[in-house]
């Protein structure tokens, strides 16, 4: 038994165990929805789009029909694995010049602005996805998403508890408010919420695919909408959007080979990270011990700086990922590790926000087939703005422009922002073992690198290395330091008061904290044709299996 097994971790949960499919996700009736779609015969791709849009329905706070999602599939026959990017594009009056006109030195975080400057990319991802591998009709896969949005569904603690925190955003658009704030009030857990509209909207992209969301009744009202509340897409941007296929970004880590979402997706970081950590042997250093949260924190300092730089939309900016993931690349910002003092953030400048809500589907099938899939509004409701009469959610996914002319990530029509979100799968001896992700905005890959590490250093299983204690470094808030180092309370204290003399201003969480984001995700030995998943007890998740 190596060091790092000698801290006894208590697991709240079991791995949960399957042979024939699995989903894991943050809402159990999703994860279970999923499943159902398996039963009927449909693939994982099928199972992913099912689960999200159930999440769509039933976890509006942190995704929707009106978001973005990105995509890795892994094709059971060939081995192959696929990246679809479904990213929303900037509307076609979306300039600097219209921003400023507007008298905005920044694009804000809720409102019509945010809400209206990027078309929402996910469904068209979904119909994408849908297309290549799908094998039941999208009616069918689409059945309990529609149900539960027209004869409702529980509400839970969670959703409660965020929409009790965006009530006065929420009460700002009537729309938004007669869904969210039924009676003028938050829903109390346990009641039953429902959006018919939604129903309608998603009944649409069942009978139409593709026609359904970007074309038509929909795209019209969204559009209408727009207009009349002084927005910024119209009925021309949504026909322009399309999801587009390309290959994912690939490295290795030990023996795990690793895929995970290129550019405008922030997943070279993940790459980098573990590129960065591995001459230093994290597999010898204690999992809970100093050292090896020591090294991760600063693996992610030099990472998250070069993402600063150079991430924007490659169809608009050179992005020099070959650069960055080449080994001497590596080796020259490898050296500035220090296993003896903290980089402070201000060695290694940058920006960003830890701040964020997202969802992760991971989903498998009797075939090999997998869908690893992350789709978000962004912020806690997106934009708390819904598009008229369809029941839709905006995201608000464009506060991530810059309004800097001079960075490549500058708000331009057609182009889509930096994105945090990002999905992985990895493969072993040539064949599917992982896939996960997670929720997080700037702590996504920071998450993703911890959950390697305790897979592939310290042969933690998948519901262990979800459920151990989690630390993010930056700033969840204006103000707050951009190196702070928050650590949940579980961690052994002596850990943290070497931290703190290495020189990391640690913020002490509590044993568990939402904040720290919900990951999930699914293993596979292929030996045995076994899958095991994992959900995140941070979240209302379930990995569900038959």
């Amino acid at each position: 038994m190596d060091a790092g097994r000698m801290f006894a971790i208590r697991t709240g949960r079991p791995v949960t165990l399957g042979t024939n499919g699995m989903v894991s996700s943050p809402h159990a009736l999703a994860s279970a929805a999923g499943v159902d779609v398996l039963r009927a015969g449909g693939s994982a791709i099928d199972a992913a789009i099912a689960t999200s849009a159930v999440l769509a329905v039933v976890y509006p706070h942190m995704t929707g029909v009106g978001g973005d999602a990105f995509w890795l599939i892994h094709d059971g026959a060939s081995g192959e694995v696929k990246y679809l990017n479904g990213g929303g594009k900037a509307a076609a009056g979306a300039t600097l010049e219209a921003l400023a006109q507007r008298g905005l030195q920044e694009i804000p975080l809720t409102g019509i602005v945010p809400a209206t400057l990027t078309v929402p990319g996910s469904v068209a991802s979904w119909i994408a996805a849908h297309e290549a591998h799908g094998r039941l009709p999208l009616q069918r896969v689409l059945a309990s998403a529609i149900g539960y949005a027209r004869d409702g569904f529980p509400v839970s603690a969670r959703l409660a508890g965020f929409a009790a925190a965006m009530r006065a955003e929420l009460a700002q658009q009537q729309q938004a408010a007669a869904i969210f704030l039924p009676g003028g009030a938050p829903p109390p857990a346990g009641s039953r919420l429902r959006n018919p509209a939604l129903a309608t909207t998603l009944q649409a992209i069942a009978e139409q695919g593709w026609r359904g969301f970007y074309q038509g009744a929909v795209a019209q009202e969204m559009a209408r909408f727009a207009q009349e509340a002084n927005g910024f897409f119209g009925a021309g941007d949504f026909e322009q959007q399309r999801a587009t296929w390309d290959a994912p970004l690939v490295g290795q880590y030990r023996d795990a080979t690793i895929y995970n979402t290129p550019p405008p997706t922030q997943g070279f970081t993940v790459l980098q990270m573990l590129q960065l950590v591995e001459p230093h042997a994290p597999h010898r250093m204690e999992l809970l011990g100093p050292d090896r949260v020591h090294l991760l924190v600063q693996a992610k300092q030099i990472s998250y700086h070069d993402r600063d730089r150079v991430l924007a939309d490659p169809a608009f900016a050179a992005v020099p990922i070959a650069r960055l993931l080449s080994q001497q690349h590596a080796r020259e910002r490898g050296r500035l590790i220090d296993m003896g003092r903290a980089l402070r953030w201000d060695e290694v400048p940058s920006w960003g926000s830890l701040a964020g809500d997202t969802v992760y589907v991971a989903a498998v099938d009797r075939d090999g087939n997998a869908a690893s899939l992350i789709q978000s509004l962004y912020g806690v409701f997106g934009s708390c703005t819904v598009a008229g009469a369809t029941g839709v959610l905006l995201q608000n996914r464009s506060a991530y422009f810059s309004l800097d002319p001079q960075h490549p990530n500058r708000l331009e029509p057609g182009k889509i922002p930096l994105h945090t979100l990002i999905a992985s799968i990895a493969k072993r001896a040539g064949k599917l073992w992982a896939v996960l992700g997670c929720m997080g905005a700037d702590g996504q890959p920071q998450i993703q690198l911890q959950l390697y590490s305790g897979l592939v250093d310290h042969g933690l299983d998948i519901q262990e290395a979800i459920e151990m204690p989690r630390f993010l470094s930056g700033r969840f808030a204006l103000g707050e330091a951009r190196d702070t180092l928050h650590i949940e309370g579980r961690f052994p204290p002596e850990t943290v008061r070497e931290l703190e003399r290495r020189g990391h201003l640690v913020d002490r969480w509590g044993a568990w904290n939402e904040l720290a984001g919900h990951a999930h995700g699914i293993t596979v030995d292929a030996a045995h044709g076994v899958f095991s998943g994992g959900s995140d007890p941070r979240s209302d998740g379930a990995a569900v299996a038959y």
